[in-house]
């Protein structure tokens, strides 16, 4: 590739926008080199406050830019591949962030060989995400790097060739921040309700949270050693453990997670 890419971002929603500033604080891409595509006039208007790149509401002159980034709703794919793809030419790469739309679908909508797909989540918003992505095939090896280095802009990167693990990642990284603040808040709950002020029962909980992923990183155990270590024969945390045993809470857990994944699926069989 060039040394200079010219990157368009299709939709100035959070995860469109969330990129273009990425992008720039990396200095993989300056502002002048960023082309952002919106709908909203209100959008529009908020995202030139931000100075993150250029704004138009239309494609005119789309064929200028060498990589073009799908962050539009899945919903509105459709409307979007029509109005797209006469703008388009061959050499361009498509990466693409919506839910659900295959490679194949995109290929053939769009008329772009070069095409790869991706799943971020929230975290990335501190550029501590999880980004799970995969690719068309045949392309060459210095486009993948250019692509892994401008998602690793917002955290980690995993590379997979099935793409079909995109779902799972759906299900896992892409909703894993809700399940994490869901057990969180559950956590609190139970906190206030022994005692703690509202304040309290954060710092109890989101500190035993931070604390135990950093003891996690930190040595070489896994998490069965690391339950026995704070669950002593008889005491309060086996009896909790027992509890969530009994009540089946892990089978539940990854029951859940299926759910998540059937969604995505049902997702990616959407006829467009």
């Amino acid at each position: 590739m060039k040394t200079v890419i010219r990157i368009c971002i299709i939709g100035g929603g959070n995860i469109g926008l969330l990129f273009g500033k990425s992008l720039i604080q990396s200095g993989i891409v300056n502002t002048q080199n960023i082309l952002i595509v919106e709908k909203e006039p209100r959008q529009i208007a908020y995202i030139k406050q931000l100075e993150i790149g250029k704004v138009q509401s239309n494609y005119d002159k789309i064929e200028n830019y060498d990589v073009i980034i799908l962050a539009v709703k899945p919903q509105d794919a459709q409307s979007m591949f029509k109005e797209l793809a006469p703008h388009l030419r061959e050499q361009q790469i498509i990466l693409s962030f919506m839910a659900g739309i295959k490679i194949q679908t995109i290929q053939e909508k769009l008329k772009i060989h070069r095409v790869f797909r991706a799943m971020p989540n929230l975290p990335a918003l501190l550029g501590e995400g999880m980004i799970v992505y995969s690719q068309s095939v045949n392309i060459p090896k210095i486009e993948t790097y250019y692509i892994e280095n401008l998602l690793s802009t917002t955290g980690k990167t995993l590379f997979v060739e099935n793409e079909e693990l995109i779902d799972a990642a759906t299900a896992i990284s892409g909703s894993g921040p809700a399940y994490v603040f869901y057990f969180l808040n559950a956590l609190v709950e139970a906190s206030k309700q022994m005692g703690f002020s509202q304040s309290e029962a954060e710092l109890l909980v989101f500190q035993t949270f931070l604390g135990s992923i950093h003891l996690y990183q930190s040595h070489n155990l896994n998490f069965e050693e690391w339950i026995s270590k704070v669950a002593s024969k008889g005491g309060t945390t086996e009896a909790a453990l027992n509890h969530f045993h009994n009540s089946k809470v892990s089978e539940n857990i990854i029951e859940g997670t299926m759910k998540a994944l059937k969604r995505a699926y049902e997702l990616s069989n959407v006829d467009l």
